[in-house]
């Protein structure tokens, strides 16, 4: 059985069909999502499936591109919603200097102020980093004494990204993208290097669509199902059985969100 630890169930692109896609995910062998929550909407709109499905739960967070817009009041509306039982990390949150829709100054901002509120209910972080390692990680090392665990969500940098995040113990999550022969062919030998227990799946659904997949989907919407072909690529990559990495990555998600299943 598989956990994937961050989909975007709260797209629009999922309201017409997401018993579909859950009962497409539950075939596929995913017993358990966690639904990225983004933004003030998006996180009540993650809660509300989390409540509506016994198998999903949810994170609670503000991405950086939203971040010009964080002000006293979105962070007041945040902390009540981090509070929730169903909330499970602080995220998605982070930098990222690859599209720039907010300033570094607020982003730098946001992130700060979302991991003081991860510190303050002992939630892990569901971190967002994209070409803004340095300034990432000079954020997040101050509070790395009171952040209980944190992951480098939907991981598709270098060797020496991966190097850092390792030496301060962060978990790693790996999507579709190792499946990109374009652009993720890298990650093939990175992922190797990941020790067992950091290492976390995730399909970032809809977006990354496995380009392995065969037969190539109708849509080019990702969705929870094809967690399986990132597992597969994993274990092929990492020279192990599928079965293992399902296993690893499913006790992994367990410990990383704290549920009851956690040895």
């Amino acid at each position: 059985m598989l956990t994937d630890i961050g989909a975007n169930l709260a797209h629009d692109s999922f309201d017409d069909d997401l018993d579909d896609v859950l009962d497409r995910a539950a075939n596929a062998g995913v017993e358990r999502i966690v639904v990225t929550g983004s933004s003030i909407d998006s996180n009540d709109r993650a809660h509300a499936l989390a409540g509506r499905y016994a198998n999903l739960y949810c994170t609670a967070g503000v991405h950086p591109h939203h971040a010009d817009d964080y002000t006293d009041t979105m962070h007041a509306t945040l902390r009540q919603q981090m509070s929730r039982p169903a909330v499970r990390a602080a995220g998605e949150c982070g930098l990222d200097y690859f599209r720039n829709y907010a300033t570094p100054d607020a982003q730098a901002r946001a992130f700060e102020h979302q991991l003081a509120l991860a510190v303050e209910f002992g939630l892990p972080v569901f971190g967002h980093q994209r070409d803004a390692h340095d300034d990432f990680m000079a954020i997040v090392k101050p509070h790395l004494g009171g952040v209980t665990r944190i992951v480098a969500h939907c991981f598709t940098a270098q060797r020496r990204e991966l190097e850092d995040y390792l030496a301060e113990d962060f978990y790693i999550g790996i999507t579709g993208w190792i499946c990109d022969e374009r652009r993720g062919s890298h990650l093939l030998e990175l992922v190797a290097e990941i020790p067992d227990d950091r290492l976390l799946i995730e399909t970032d659904a809809p977006y990354l669509l496995p380009r392995t997949l065969r037969p190539k989907p109708k849509s080019r919407r990702c969705e929870p199902a094809h967690l399986k072909e990132v597992a597969r690529t994993v274990a092929a990559a990492r020279g192990a059985d599928e079965e293992m990495i399902a296993r690893q990555t499913t006790r992994n998600a367990s410990e990383f969100f704290g549920f009851d299943d956690a040895e």
